[in-house]
C-alpha cells in the first residue's frame, strides 16, 4: 500500500474529475457500480471501461482505456493486479494525470512505472470511500475517518 497522504488524497479528488472505471460492472450489487454511481453523484465524469458492456449508469462504456476519445484525469482499476501492468502502460498512453488501483489491488513494479511516467499513484484504496471520508459523508455515519477539523468541508 502507498504511504499517500490525506493532503495529496483530498488534492487529487478535487482536481481529476474525469474517471476512466476500468472493470466496473452493470450489476448493482458489484462494488464498482456503487462507486461508480457515487462519483457520478458527486459530480464526476464517470467513463465505464468494460467490454463486456455498451452502457453502464446511463454512460457509454468503452471496451479499453485506448478506446476513450477524449482526455481522463484518472485511471480507477477494478482488475486482477496481474492486469495491472498493462492498465498503467494505459494510462501513461492516455496521459493520464493518476493510475488509482481500488482497495486489494497492489503491484509495486507497475506503480513505479506509473510513477516514472509522471503519474501519481495511489494503491489499496476505494475512490469512493476515500472521496466519502474526505468530503463529508462517512462522518455522518459515525465513522472515525482520520480527519479533523472544526470546518465543514466544501463540495
Amino acid at each position: 500500500m502507498t504511504d499517500t497522504t490525506i493532503a495529496t488524497l483530498h488534492r487529487i479528488l478535487r482536481q481529476y474529475k474525469t474517471i476512466a472505471m476500468v472493470g466496473v460492472s452493470n450489476s448493482p450489487h458489484r462494488p464498482s457500480y456503487f462507486a461508480a454511481k457515487y462519483m457520478l453523484h458527486h459530480g464526476y465524469r464517470v467513463v465505464p471501461v468494460n467490454p463486456r458492456y455498451e452502457e453502464v449508469l446511463g454512460e457509454q462504456c468503452y471496451p479499453s482505456v485506448p478506446d476513450i476519445p477524449f482526455k481522463v484525469d484518472m485511471v480507477d482499476c477494478f482488475r486482477k493486479p496481474d492486469e495491472i501492468p498493462m492498465l498503467a502502460e494505459q494510462a501513461i498512453a492516455a496521459n493520464a494525470k493518476c493510475l488509482w488501483l481500488q482497495l486489494g489491488i497492489v503491484h509495486e513494479q507497475a506503480e513505479q512505472t506509473a510513477r516514472d511516467a509522471g503519474l501519481e499513484v495511489v494503491s489499496d484504496r476505494c475512490v469512493k470511500i476515500e472521496h466519502g471520508r474526505l468530503f463529508g459523508g462517512l462522518n455522518f455515519a459515525g465513522v472515525n475517518t482520520g480527519v479533523i477539523s472544526s470546518r465543514r468541508a466544501l463540495r
